[in-house]
């Protein structure tokens, strides 16, 4: 059998393995637990807010735009330099900016929830840092007590070799599909209208990276009022599939 090392030795063998763990990474198969959170979506069907095909492509679009571009993305990589460079602290401090922004319990938990779950699988997989069967560098630092969903993302996205702009896109391509498939299941909405959703948001998500990267600190903080409401209703709601 091929070594993983052995695999790499050929033309182009490194960048293939970072492709396959970045697509292992952000697979919809990956034991996290990411199918039952929808980010407030459920309460936005709930309400009326969210409807159809239409409707939601737009509410997509602005939890892209004002969300994840100003948020996720920028951060991420951020926290990828901050691992590349072995900087401790800026891991830890990007981390805690993340928590203080989940403006609900329920956003709280999700990424908290996220965060634990993925940390458990790279222990199985001896990904931790510091572990001395795949980490990189022994002086890594440690992951923050209570490391959220996007601080263990960039540090899988660093020990698996992808570049950074790669680990943005599919970041948000895992978000969008698990915004999409919290649709197929609760709106509902037929796989074919997710399908043209996903050709309506492809340039989108290129364009978000692409201004995510190019965001300075004084610009960084998301501006979602509506999920942030959406997501609060949610805690009361009374009949939901999703735990956010």
């Amino acid at each position: 059998m091929r070594t993983e090392q052995s695999a790499a030795a050929g033309q182009g063998g490194g960048d293939d393995l970072a492709l396959l763990g970045l697509l292992q990474l952000v697979s919809p198969a990956l034991p996290i637990g990411a199918f039952a959170f929808s980010q407030g979506l459920e309460s936005a069907f709930e309400l009326g807010w969210v409807s159809d095909e239409a409707s939601l492509g737009e509410w997509l679009e602005g939890v892209l735009e004002d969300g994840l571009t100003r948020c996720e993305l920028p951060v991420l990589a951020r926290l990828q330099a901050a691992w590349a460079a072995g900087d401790g602290e800026a891991v830890a401090e990007w981390d805690r900016w993340l928590a203080a922004n989940r403006e609900t319990a329920e956003l709280a938990a999700e990424d908290s929830r996220l965060g634990a779950s993925l940390i458990r699988l790279l222990g199985s997989l001896g990904l931790l840092p510091n572990s001395p069967e795949k980490s990189p560098s022994r002086a890594s630092p440690a992951l923050p007590p209570g490391a959220g969903y996007v601080t263990a993302f960039a540090w899988t996205a660093h020990v698996r070799g992808v570049p950074a702009r790669q680990a943005l896109l599919g970041f948000a391509w895992a978000w969008l599909e698990n915004q999409l498939a919290v649709a197929c299941k609760a709106l509902p909405l037929g796989h074919t209208s997710a399908q043209r959703l996903v050709e309506r948001l492809r340039p989108a998500l290129v364009t978000s990276v692409d201004e995510a990267l190019a965001l300075e600190e004084d610009e960084l903080g998301p501006v979602l009022p509506g999920l942030a409401l959406a997501s609060a209703l949610h805690e009361t709601q009374y009949s939901r599939l999703f735990r956010s």
